[in-house]
């Protein structure tokens, strides 16, 4: 059993709508001097910020350089790409393992006050995938706002994960909510934000952060441009589990798309 789990967020101003300079962006943390890692949390719409203009065809050159990316480093990455395929556009989150296959989730809850359902169509199906002992449910953005879609039911997930475009002007809200997922799912929550002022003028406070199955807060990248890093004990969290077994006394329910 891998006793901790190493992770590094990244928190940036993303060059807008150009892929190219935002993967030389990312690049310039992962050196040879660079600590290992063993997952690499990018942010919502990493490749191009958060646009409604803009999407990747397949092959998806985001997608492509993920893939470069997981192998150099032997590590999974997660991040988010606007995308179009069959004549629709989605907001995907792409789960990368190092061997270079892939697992896929559409952002499901499309952020109607930024119009971006005027773009992109929402996706319907959850993604629980794992990375040796642990698993993860990795989910985007205005998804934190609906905590049914984020429920941790059995078989139980370690680590929810967000990745955003999340507006300074919201930020409370933004640090108010991962806690709450966290002490109600009884798991890691990451939220990975961006920092800098986008297309639309829209500024953006950063706030990326880490926190624990109790709601403590492990990392706080503030406003800082950088790569975060942080290790996370699996010991620890089902210990917890086990010693306070509130997820087993939840409500059954079934959901309805």
């Amino acid at each position: 059993m891998k006793p901790l789990l190493n992770i590094a967020l990244l928190q940036e101003d993303l060059a807008w709508e150009d892929p190219e300079a935002n993967h030389r962006l990312a690049e310039r943390y992962f050196t040879a001097d660079s600590p290992s890692t063993d997952l690499v949390v990018l942010p919502e719409m990493f490749s191009s910020g958060f646009t409604r203009d803009f999407s990747e065809t397949a092959p998806y050159p985001s997608l492509s350089w993920m893939k470069t990316l997981a192998a150099a480093q032997s590590c999974a990455v997660y991040g988010s790409v606007a995308v179009t395929e069959d004549q629709a556009a989605f907001n995907r989150g792409f789960w990368v393992s190092p061997d270079g296959s892939f697992e896929q989730y559409d952002k499901r809850h499309l952020f109607t006050y930024g119009k971006e359902h005027l773009t992109f169509q929402p996706g319907n199906t959850l993604l629980r995938t794992g990375l040796g002992q642990w698993t993860f449910r990795p989910l985007i953005c205005y998804d934190l706002r609906f905590p049914v879609w984020s429920r941790n039911v059995k078989p139980y997930y370690d680590v929810l994960i967000y990745i955003a475009s999340w507006p300074a002007v919201r930020k409370e809200a933004w640090k108010a909510l991962l806690k709450a997922r966290a002490i109600e799912n009884q798991c890691y929550v990451i939220g990975v934000n961006r920092v800098g002022t986008d297309g639309y003028g829209l500024d953006y406070s950063g706030d990326s952060c880490v926190i624990d199955f109790k709601g403590d807060l492990l990392l706080d990248a503030g406003d800082q441009k950088g790569r975060f890093d942080i290790s996370l004990s699996w010991q620890d969290l089902h210990d917890f589990r086990r010693k306070f077994p509130f997820l087993e006394d939840a409500d059954e329910w079934m959901f309805r798309n």
